[in-house]
């Protein structure tokens, strides 16, 4: 997920880069998307470590800390690894390897009882599904 981009273009202070991708989808509206980061580590006039999340060229918030969706502005993101987005878009637009259906079924005529009678249909109630479930006050 991340790769250290050595000393070869920094910012000024920066000390070192690391670059991130993610993959990122909205549980509001299903919008996928995947996004590259520049992560640039500096230190502060105290000497506190802090850093820089650069996306297309600009200083960007943490996509870890609140994270939006462009098309509907939702907060309510799920973040993954890279690649987890192209590969649903993958699989949505690959052929799909259903089997053709199978033929009409025939349905074998209900079987008649002992004595040639016909067997009643039982009606299910909630009662009869718990009763093994109910327990006798001793």
């Amino acid at each position: 997920m991340s790769e250290i981009a050595g000393q070869t273009g920094l910012r000024a202070g920066a000390s070192a880069v690391v670059n991130e991708s993610y993959s990122f989808a909205c549980m509001r509206c299903g919008h996928g998307w995947e996004q590259s980061y520049e992560i640039e580590h500096h230190k502060d006039a105290a000497g506190h470590e802090f850093v820089l999340y650069v996306a297309d060229g600009k200083v960007v918030p943490s996509p870890l800390s609140k994270p939006e969706c462009h098309h509907c502005d939702s907060h309510v993101v799920r973040i993954m690894r890279p690649g987890r987005v192209a590969s649903a878009r993958d699989a949505a637009h690959r052929p799909s390897r259903v089997p053709p259906p199978a033929g009409p079924v025939e349905v074998p005529a209900p079987a008649d009882g002992a004595d040639g009678e016909e067997r009643e249909h039982h009606h299910w109630h909630l009662s009869d599904l718990l009763h093994p479930f109910q327990r006798k006050a001793s």
